[in-house]
């Protein structure tokens, strides 16, 4: 007769845990600002905002923070699920501390989850891919499957027509162009590409990509400068882009769209696509706006992905932070 499962073999170790804020250090972040922490207390694994790590200029609001904290979180409950535990999230649990966003409490073993192994899988091979993509189109099962990804995670997806692309490529380049005329936003800028030695966090120039013919512009992180990647011979004739977004503007939803964000780049990768997410359009109240006129009025935006059949060559893995500075094990 079998033995019943002791409380450890029904809860993962805090080792466990700490490993799934580390998968979470992988995810993508606004200016790769990784604005998040993490806190383990025995079977609980907390996620919170940090503040301090909020752009003040291009995201006032907190909207792409938030969006940025939800892809960690993401990162973490499929990594959980792949090991075979079943996890309970409370979002927002404790309305007298906003900045706590999440927290995973572990409920026991479960079977293992085969999709959700496949996209831990694709965790450390994600990349922002700046550069451009080829010629050829994103299959349409793939988009329906990008789809499916993230309406799993309560958000939903617009695959931008062909007719809609010039609001998109003229609403992506005037944001743009209003931001760089912003003295306080090229401080910004300034501030995150060029991080002290060590810091682990930013987007250096030697990974920004140099301006260059694009169906819709990319952000320039290097204006002015030597940016250390070229775009290719490629012009994003077949890139696909999709709207992000949701039924409300708030932070809850945010929250969710940013778990929907971190579904939707892991499933590109493990399709072998390439992905850049674009927030441009999003950070200037008028764009966004016109992303909204986009949507015909039915949610509101929160992001833009480029995805599409990118260089065959790899790019580096961004910089990341150190568990010690982003992870506290309180036992």
């Amino acid at each position: 007769m079998s033995q019943p499962a002791t409380r450890a073999e029904q809860t993962p170790t805090v080792r466990m845990l700490e490993a799934a804020a580390r998968q979470a250090l992988h995810a993508p972040s606004v200016f790769n600002t990784q604005p998040w922490r993490w806190r383990i207390t025995a079977d609980t694994l907390e996620l919170r905002a940090d503040p301090d790590r909020q752009l003040a200029t291009t995201d006032p609001d907190g909207r792409l923070l938030t969006l940025s904290c939800g892809a960690a979180l993401h990162h973490a409950r499929v990594f959980l699920a792949a090991a075979g535990w079943a996890v309970t999230v409370e979002r927002w649990p404790d309305p007298a501390d906003p900045a706590l966003l999440a927290r995973l409490r572990a409920t026991g073993p479960a079977h293992l989850d085969v999709a959700a192994a496949r996209l831990v899988d694709a965790i450390p091979r994600r990349r922002t891919d700046r550069r451009a993509y080829g010629d050829r189109p994103v299959p349409e099962p793939v988009l329906a499957r990008l789809r499916a990804a993230v309406e799993a995670e309560g958000a939903h997806l617009h695959i931008v027509r062909p007719d809609q692309m010039p609001m998109l490529a003229v609403s992506t380049g005037r944001a743009a162009d209003a931001e760089l005329a912003d003295p306080a936003y090229r401080e910004e800028l300034r501030r995150w590409t060029d991080r002290p030695a060590g810091s682990g966090d930013g987007v250096p120039t030697a990974t920004a990509v140099r301006p260059g013919p694009r169906r819709v512009p990319l952000r320039d992180y290097a204006p002015g400068g030597a940016a250390g990647l070229t775009a290719g011979a490629d012009f994003d004739r077949g890139a696909a882009y999709l709207i992000l977004f949701g039924e409300q503007d708030e932070p809850a939803a945010w929250l969710r769209g940013g778990e929907a964000l971190s579904a939707l780049l892991l499933t590109a990768t493990a399709e072998g696509l390439a992905s850049a997410p674009l927030s441009d359009a999003i950070e200037v109240a008028w764009p966004r706006r016109m992303m909204r006129d986009l949507l015909a009025g039915i949610g509101d935006p929160y992001l833009v992905v480029r995805v599409g059949w990118g260089p065959d060559d790899d790019l580096p893995p961004a910089p990341r932070r150190t568990p010690a500075a982003v992870i506290e094990t309180t036992g």
